[in-house]
């Protein structure tokens, strides 16, 4: 896969993309990563990629060119080091530039509050792609050019406002590299994830057994695996009714499931 961010503040990016797993799927060359500084776009004497609305009113609004020619430059066959003079910093893979033709079009995601709100839906949809482009902007918006012929994503991260798009991008990033083929070290872990089961995760434990009077459930070292899979079932199913129920609406539940909420509903009740 290989993900380009368009950014003023492509160094927010570096540590992001050297460490941890996006770091390790870097070096594994799984994911391509590739932060870009649009303001190189500008094409005016003073690199600028803002502008006041048309209309009136408070705040600076991207301007579409520079949005336009970074995302063509992209797509303009050719290696990473042309394109994007961070390259060695973000530590990014060689030798990425590959013919236009046969190539799976790439999504373009716009950041911004308007999106559609990110999912693990969303994520494995995006983990199937090719090639993800991320514009992020960091102003009072965006030209509405850029949202009607420009992307074919908006997303957002929640009900609440940032400075810009950087902190969402990194979000979606994460969330999407981590599902990719030998990402993780043990291929289950994206599988059995909280959401990924549509069910909130089971809990965990480890070592030591007790730990200032607090056990382990003997379920956990028992050896009895399939008792331990109903365990971890019944402890997903009432964390995710405990915290979030509205998720429970929107899952096809066994007949053993809805069993378990019902007994879940009773011990609420008695209470």
């Amino acid at each position: 896969m290989r993900i380009d961010v368009l950014t003023l503040f492509p160094e927010m990016f570096d540590g992001v993309f050297h460490s941890s797993i996006l770091g390790k799927a870097a070096e594994k060359q799984i994911v391509h990563l590739n932060a870009i500084n649009f303001r190189q776009y500008a094409g005016n004497k003073h690199s600028q990629v803002d502008d006041t609305p048309y209309g009136g009113g408070g705040g600076m609004v991207l301007k579409p060119d520079p949005i336009f020619a970074a995302v063509e430059d992209i797509l303009t066959p050719r290696s990473y080091d042309q394109i994007s003079n961070n390259e060695e910093e973000a530590g990014l893979a060689e030798g990425s530039s590959e013919s236009s033709e046969g190539v799976k079009p790439p999504r373009v995601i716009l950041m911004c509050p308007q999106g559609e709100t990110f999912t693990q839906k969303k994520a494995e949809e995006l983990s199937q792609e090719e090639h993800l482009v991320f514009i992020c902007g960091h102003y009072e918006g965006y030209d509405e050019r850029i949202r009607e012929y420009l992307v074919t994503d908006e997303l957002s991260i929640g009900d609440y406002v940032l400075t810009g798009g950087e902190l969402p991008a990194m979000v979606v990033i994460d969330s999407v590299v981590r599902l990719l083929p030998g990402v993780l070290g043990n291929e289950t872990s994206a599988v059995t994830d909280s959401f990924s089961t549509g069910l909130l995760e089971y809990p965990h434990y480890t070592r030591p057994a007790e730990f200032r009077g607090w056990k382990v459930p003997d379920i956990l070292i028992s050896g009895h695996h399939a008792n331990i899979e109903v365990w971890r079932r019944e402890q997903a199913l009432r964390r995710t009714w405990e915290r979030r129920p509205e998720l429970l609406d929107k899952l096809e539940l066994s007949k053993q499931d809805r069993i378990y909420i019902a007994k879940l509903q009773q011990e609420s009740e008695r209470l």
